[in-house]
């Protein structure tokens, strides 16, 4: 059916820039095509469909006119294909459409592109929601597998302020290298990777930053490296913003966080390399008491640490015990999608903040009318986010979550510190009623040199802490703490010190995570 509408009916640029800036597949595409519209514009049809907002419609037509513009401006160019002086010219960009106005006419396809294969796969899989992509098999060795540039199709970029950053076309030969320099490091056990301009690549093991190649980067070489791994809306945004969040999977090689951004000498960028399956506790050198914090139906639970401190997969060697061991509903919200999650026992649905849903905010808005049991906020990032998980927690669902803080009392007093004064009040009752344990964590340097290990500090809040935060006395949580071993409360300098005794980390190196140094004996 899909194949026949393709021969049969012209596909709309509008409809072509969609699916190509990703903001539909294929088949949605073809849903809306054979929609009875009443004669509607198809952009009006995707909005009737909830399939875009009016946001990204702007967006479409500016990119669409901004085509249109570029193709008939080389066809004037050009003696053999001139329109003829009536031809009536594009207007110049207009100002942003309210939400309310009518969508514009949409252009016509004047540049006889070929129509899409509406039957075909899509052109990126990675680019399809992350739960329903397998993830990929890292070889032991080899070199790396042939790749493809992404869509080479221009996205101009978007409306508004923009930095209006110039970035290169992506390079076949660029794409290729930096699948092998990325296959180098995965099999050397890198955590992360550093691309710089003016400097030499690097990748990091065990903490410490080395080396990949003697030669610094051209800027124009750690430009190419860049762009070559980006599409062409991902180019837009970069262009636009400065600096872009993203994942990248490379068949054969790995799956990979990335951030791009633009600094003095160039663009750079920094992969962090994700492992094709979700972690485990025993993988990860953390306790299996951890499993108990799996085990609630209501509530929240924060894991906080610096960055680059393994909390992301901590997060994620929780959620897999609860695919492994419950029957509910997962959600998640990330920015980018990290580990995937297949659904086990469990059924597990992961989104994209920015390409699934707008923002960590309005999905956890839509997220309390999608029935999940448990919401896995990938970081809370500012008021609004806060306040939304900690009202689901309130609500009667199992909220999980990270933090950027350094210990468990700068956790409470960050969330409630977040809010306007007037509020803070109400904010220490709530928070008192649905924090159910914060779990803090560094990495620190093992004396043998193999790795590092993980160091905690556990906050369950029982009755008398509670009562704590409620009261605002979060400077008494510290003692409660360091008394609370029975209840498996401890110190991150307790945490550290018993690694000491055992000698699995130097006095020394334990004395530079802790900040009460006292505490770090060996005895």
């Amino acid at each position: 059916m899909h194949g026949a509408m393709a021969e049969t009916k012209t596909v709309p640029l509008l409809g072509r820039i969609a699916v190509q800036m990703k903001l539909i597949d294929q088949k949605q595409l073809a849903q809306a095509l054979g929609a009875d519209a009443g004669g509607k514009q198809l952009g009006a049809v995707l909005l009737e469909m909830g399939l875009i907002n009016d946001r990204q419609l702007e967006k479409l037509l500016a990119v669409q006119r901004d085509l249109v513009a570029k193709h008939r401006a080389k066809l004037a160019a050009s003696p053999e294909g001139a329109k003829p002086a009536a031809a009536k010219p594009v207007a110049a960009k207009p100002a942003a459409r309210p939400a309310s106005a009518s969508p514009e006419p949409e252009a016509a396809d004047s540049f006889s592109a070929p129509p899409l294969d509406l039957d075909a796969p899509a052109a990126n899989p990675a680019a399809q929601p992350a739960a329903e992509a397998a993830a990929p098999a890292r070889p032991a060795s080899g070199p790396a597998p042939e790749m493809r540039l992404a869509d080479p199709v221009e996205v101009p970029a978007y409306d508004g302020p923009s930095l209006e950053l110039s970035v290169c076309e992506p390079s076949q030969p660029h794409l290729q290298r930096l699948a092998q320099l990325l296959q180098d490091a995965v099999q050397s056990g890198a955590s992360d990777i550093h691309i710089h301009a003016g400097a030499t690549p690097k990748q990091r093991l065990a903490g410490t930053l080395h080396e990949m190649s003697p030669t610094p980067l051209a800027a124009e070489e750690a430009e190419a490296f860049v762009m070559s791994s980006l599409d062409a809306a991902q180019r837009a945004e970069l262009s636009h913003l400065g600096e872009l969040d993203y994942c990248l999977e490379l068949p054969g090689v790995g799956r990979f966080r990335a951030n791009a951004y633009r600094q003095q000498r160039g663009f750079d960028v920094v992969y962090r390399s994700i492992d094709p399956e979700p972690p485990t506790l025993e993988k990860l050198g953390l306790p299996e008491d951890l499993k108990r914090f799996t085990e609630y139906h209501q509530g929240m639970v924060l894991i906080t640490g610096p960055a680059g401190c393994g909390k992301s997969a901590t997060l994620a060697a929780l959620v897999n015990l609860i695919n492994e061991t419950r029957e509910e509903h997962i959600l998640t919200i990330e920015d980018p999608i990290e580990v995937v999650h297949q659904s086990k026992r469990c059924l597990v649905n992961q989104r994209h903040a920015g390409k699934h849903t707008g923002s960590f905010a309005r999905a956890l808005r839509g997220a309390l009318r999608e029935d999940p049991d448990i919401i896995v906020i990938g970081e809370l990032r500012d008021l609004e986010t806060i306040s939304l998980a900690m009202t689901a927690a309130e609500t009667g669902h199992f909220v999980l979550a990270t933090l950027h803080t350094n210990n468990a009392v700068r956790t409470i007093n960050r969330m409630i510190g977040a809010f306007p004064s007037a509020e803070q009040g109400q904010v220490r009752t709530m928070l008192s009623e649905s924090l159910r344990a914060v779990i803090s964590q560094r990495l620190v340097p093992r004396s043998d040199g193999a790795g590092r290990v993980p160091a905690l500090e556990i906050l369950v809040l029982n009755r008398a802490i509670s009562n704590l935060v409620r009261e605002e006395k979060t400077v008494q949580i510290k003692s409660a703490i360091q008394t609370g071993k029975s209840q498996g409360m401890f110190l991150l300098e307790q945490s550290l010190n018993d690694l000491v005794r055992t000698g699995v980390v130097e006095k020394e190196v334990a004395a530079r995570f802790a900040e009460d140094k006292k505490i770090i004996t060996g005895a």
